[in-house]
């Protein structure tokens, strides 16, 4: 499956509100970093980008960001026809443009696990998977993103 890899400066929280809005068609998720914590995976959309990192994630897209200075530094990861070519053209292709996923399981560990002191919080019923970005030339996975399954 071919895939799209770009990235993107935008000026503001709203900004980065007004990109999410426009990619959310579809159920998604989110989570946040903070370097003293994290908000466990959320529906929707955060009502804040209090934290200076996060991703959003759905079937066939994920945007990560993360702030610098006042600014947020975006990058998309999508799967070929998530998103129309409109949606796309802000966004600088990484690389040649070459990109080729592979779909993969993943799995939660445990509410229980005690190597998260506070716990990592997940609905439960989500169905989560990996979709590796892998440059087609090399056959290196340079991206792994969070997708939702099953939906």
């Amino acid at each position: 499956m071919n895939a799209f890899v770009g990235t993107k400066t935008v000026d503001s929280a709203e900004a980065l509100r007004s990109q999410l809005d426009a990619l959310q068609a579809e159920n998604g998720y989110y989570f946040l970093r903070w370097p003293h914590r994290v908000s466990g995976i959320q529906a929707g959309l955060p009502a804040d980008f209090s934290s200076p990192e996060g991703q959003w994630f759905s079937r066939d897209r994920e945007l990560r960001w993360q702030q610098v200075g006042p600014h947020f530094s975006l990058l998309l990861l999508c799967t070929e026809g998530a998103l129309t070519g409109d949606e796309l053209s802000d966004f600088a292709p990484v690389g040649n443009g070459n990109w080729q996923t592979q779909d993969r399981q993943a799995h939660f560990y445990p509410k229980t696990e005690t190597r998260f002191p506070k716990g990592l919080h997940y609905p439960t019923a989500l169905d989560i998977g990996q979709r590796y970005f892998l440059d087609a030339q090399t056959a290196t996975v340079r991206f792994v993103a969070l997708t939702v399954r099953g939906e």
